[in-house]
């Protein structure tokens, strides 16, 4: 969903644009958040976080604001992951200056958004290797995520090397026209 149509969402059913934009951006807000809380939190102090920036976010922004909903979005939970590290920081007896390593290293380091979208792309690539059922599904995912031999998998599936070769062939020819459909090249 786009962002004009979460922000039309919101003006006119508060509640669903507000659903909508928890739904695009929480994988982009927690990244942002994790990796900046990361050595200083628990999961649950990232998740607690998450939940506070679209809190703040639905509270202060108003549908009829002229703004990226992404930039906006990112600054809230950057200023909210930085907030809760101090924090954090503190309960712990540490100290954490403005000046320190790491919180330069956050702002520059990490293309937050590029991160986001890959991890996105990845959901969306794995429920398409899902929709290919057994056995397709699991001999791709042993052959080019664990980097397994057709042999091996062969005797995983309880088929010949070459039955799994060919069937490799075949599903990933089927995953690229599934993938196509939806507008995704690799």
């Amino acid at each position: 969903m786009t962002d004009e149509k979460i922000i039309s969402l919101m003006r006119e059913a508060p509640s669903n644009g507000q659903r909508a934009l928890f739904d695009k951006y929480y994988n982009y807000v927690f990244s942002i958040v994790s990796r900046i809380i990361s050595g200083f939190g628990s999961q649950n102090d990232s998740e607690e976080c998450v939940i506070d920036v679209f809190a703040s976010v639905m509270m202060k922004m108003h549908p009829d604001d002229n703004l990226s909903l992404r930039s906006y979005i990112g600054a809230v939970a950057r200023n909210a992951a930085i907030s809760m590290r101090r924090s954090l920081a503190s309960k712990n007896g540490s100290y954490i200056s403005s000046d320190d390593e790491a919180i330069a290293e956050i702002a520059d380091d990490e293309n937050i958004e590029e991160s986001t979208d890959n991890s996105v792309l990845a959901d969306i690539l794995l429920d398409k290797i899902g929709e290919l059922g057994t056995p397709d599904s699991v001999i791709i995912v042993q052959k080019y995520y664990y980097n397994k031999t057709s042999g091996e998998i062969a005797k995983m599936t309880g088929m010949s090397a070459a039955a799994v070769r060919v069937r490799c062939g075949r599903a990933m020819n089927r995953l690229k026209k599934i993938l196509a459909e939806d507008g995704i090249t690799l």
